[in-house]
């Protein structure tokens, strides 16, 4: 009888802990919810501000960025509107970040301060950073990469994957992303010239010209002065030569 009486209080101990668990688990989850959502209309609110209160000048690169910018912001609105999950939301965020990049570039541009710094997109993370200046010119073309705005790099990528390459997040003296997606690789074009600054040695060979390690963890060289680039924030090592990194 004791042992029965002590089975139905263990059953019934382990029921109510399953239920308090749950509800538990939930209410994690409802929060971790409510957070994404507030942090993405954060970076939503600031973009919109940043769009609504800047004029472009007659600057090509500053009507540009804000643009970009406004596109961005048209973008991470609707992520935020059918948004029903955490990554959603995330990815909401992510969206407006990439936007206030593209502002940053405009308030360079338009002689104001930058603003606060902003933190590493995914992309960014991904497919790496600008780390130190580097330019070269091909038959006649001449391109320019830098990680801080400037009045001869004054175009802002967000960094990217583009016909397999990791395209660097920085400041770069032209649009040179554009013609990549109008040109072939038997043209001399923007991919073409990319290949020529960042040490690839043909179309589509990826890391092959070698690779240094960001300035991160676990980072070391794994190439020569060749080429290669810096993956930036990439959560790996470094890649190429002295090539100081995307």
């Amino acid at each position: 009888m004791v042992s029965g009486v002590l089975l139905v209080v263990l059953v019934l101990g382990l029921i109510c802990g399953a239920v308090l668990w749950q509800r538990s688990s939930q209410a994690r989850a409802r929060q971790r919810l409510a957070d994404a959502r507030a942090d993405a209309q954060r970076w939503y609110d600031r973009l919109g501000g940043q769009v609504m209160n800047l004029s472009p000048n007659e600057d090509g690169a500053v009507r540009q960025a804000l643009v970009d910018a406004g596109e961005r912001y048209n973008a991470a609105g609707s992520q935020l509107e059918s948004a029903t999950t955490t990554r959603q939301y995330e990815l909401a965020g992510q969206t407006a970040i990439e936007g206030l990049y593209h502002v940053r570039a405009a308030r360079q541009g338009l002689s104001l301060d930058p603003g606060p710094d902003l933190p590493l997109t995914e992309s960014q993370r991904q497919n790496g950073v600008i780390t130190r200046e580097r330019e070269i010119t091909v038959r006649g073309e001449h391109l320019k990469a830098s990680p801080q705005y400037a009045r001869d790099t004054p175009y802002y990528y967000p960094g990217g994957a583009m016909q397999g390459r990791h395209v660097p997040a920085g400041y770069y003296s032209q649009p040179w992303w554009r013609s990549a997606l109008a040109t072939g690789a038997g043209v001399l074009g923007g991919m073409l010239l990319f290949d020529a600054l960042f040490g690839f040695n043909d179309f589509g060979a990826g890391y092959a010209a070698g690779a240094e390690a960001y300035d991160g963890d676990g980072a070391g060289d794994a190439g020569g002065d060749g080429g290669g680039f810096d993956s930036g924030d990439f959560g790996g090592g470094d890649f190429g030569g002295d090539f100081g990194g995307f």
